[in-house]
């Protein structure tokens, strides 16, 4: 991002020496002397960011040709302790790629799965699972290095981890649902029921599964069917539990979501607003806040319990498959189709939309593999990677607020500035 005025400095910071130390800051904010950091935590950062910076600032993202995978994202996951993302992308992509999370950095790219739709982190964040609609695999990845652990053939539509870390759980179109011990990935036991979407209840014992348009509760991990939730006119596609585990939110295909008691199965309040399918719903870890995903390419935020809709989000024109709500509740995450085709992030609880993108820096920018382009004046330039820029040119790698392009591995990549 260039100086706003001539004497505005930008510094160069180099990474941490150790690969374990992160930079915190307390708030990011404009004075007489320039911008002033001082420490908190990175997730708060960022949401401190978007408020303190310029409009036009506030509302960067990624630029045309700039995406986190060569396809659309269609599932992403954030680590328990909030410094993780996880992002699946969509055919002919077919990667899973791990992110420094909030800024973007990419850590890891891991291949061998045909369309990672399903992506779950392990309580204590020393495991990925990652579930193939396609190719049918599960495969178990340890973090934070993205090693390849196991992989089964299961043909799971939908997995999720149990409280305690010790199970994975999938299920899919046949075959019922099936348990497997972590990290081993050995199966233990097989339930009657085939979900297509599911859930566990924050103390382990319940499991929520989609069943056609219905919800069937079972008792978890025996199997026992509980009760049967109606009311959905039509494909349930998106399962999730309050963090107290009283209330569960269903999104369906009938452009609904409902809310639902627990554990009765009582219906509470059925939320409409969207125009299109729901894909996603996402309650935050303090369980008064519901997030909605749609096709018809909004996200939409609700208050619990009562279900009132509080605003609908900018910054999308994609159908929005997965969301994901970080773990101090201040930031949600997208993932999103084509034409978006990339994550974007919004604080919580306000909406606004974060200065941040997640970008590939081997395949996303435009420009020679040893340099960077940028236009000025409708004219485009290829200079060497790192090589200043002239006063009003427009990296076409400029993705970030504080960035400039660089060359990383033969391709365009980011190189982060710190104000003083």
């Amino acid at each position: 991002m260039k100086p706003e005025k001539p004497d505005d400095v930008l510094e160069a910071r180099e990474p941490p020496a150790k690969t374990d130390a992160r930079p915190e800051v307390f708030a990011i904010s404009r004075g007489q002397s320039g911008w002033m950091l001082s420490r908190r935590s990175l997730i708060s950062a960022a949401a401190a960011a978007a408020a303190a910076m310029p409009e036009r600032a506030r509302a960067a993202a990624c630029v045309a040709g700039s995406y986190p995978h060569a396809a659309s994202v269609i599932s992403i996951a954030i680590s328990p302790d909030g410094r993780l993302l996880a992002s699946g992308g969509d055919s002919p992509d077919d990667k899973i790629r791990l992110w420094s999370f909030p800024d973007g950095a990419l850590l890891k790219t891991m291949t061998g799965q045909y369309e990672p739709s399903s992506l779950v982190i392990r309580p204590d964040g020393s495991l990925l699972a990652s579930a193939s609609r396609l190719d049918g695999s599960i495969k178990l990845w340890s973090l934070p290095d993205g090693a390849l652990l196991s992989s089964v053939v299961a043909y799971a539509y939908s997995i999720a981890i149990t409280p305690d870390g010790r199970y994975l759980v999938g299920g899919g179109a046949s075959g019922g649902t099936n348990l497997w011990s972590l990290p081993d990935g050995k199966l233990v036991k097989n339930l009657a029921t085939s979900p297509l979407a599911l859930a566990i209840s924050p103390d382990g014992l319940l499991l929520a599964n989609r069943y056609g348009s219905s919800i069937q509760l079972w008792s978890f991990p025996d199997g026992v069917l509980k009760t049967t939730l109606t009311g959905h006119t039509d494909w349930v596609t998106s399962i999730a539990f309050s963090p107290d585990g009283r209330l569960l939110a269903s999104g369906s295909e009938d452009r609904t979501i409902r809310l639902w008691s627990l554990p009765d199965g009582a219906p509470l309040k059925t939320l409409t607003g969207h125009t299109d399918f729901l894909n996603a719903v996402a309650i935050s870890p303090d369980g008064r806040l519901l997030a909605s995903g749609s096709v018809d390419t909004t996200i939409k935020l609700w208050s619990l319990p009562d279900g009132a809709m509080l605003k609908t989000l900018t910054g999308s024109s994609s159908s929005v498959m997965s969301l994901a709500v970080s773990p101090d509740g201040g930031m949600l995450a997208a993932a999103l189709w084509v034409p978006d085709q990339t994550i974007k992030l919004w604080s919580l609880p306000d909406g606004k939309p974060l200065p941040a993108c997640l970008l590939d820096p081997a395949a996303s920018c435009s420009g020679s593999g040893n340099g960077v382009t940028y236009t000025i004046s409708g004219v485009s330039h290829t200079v060497p990677g790192g090589s200043p820029l002239p006063p009003g040119a427009v990296c076409t790698c400029n993705t970030v607020p504080f960035s400039a392009c660089c060359t990383v591995g033969g391709g365009c990549g980011l190189v982060y500035y710190y104000p003083n």
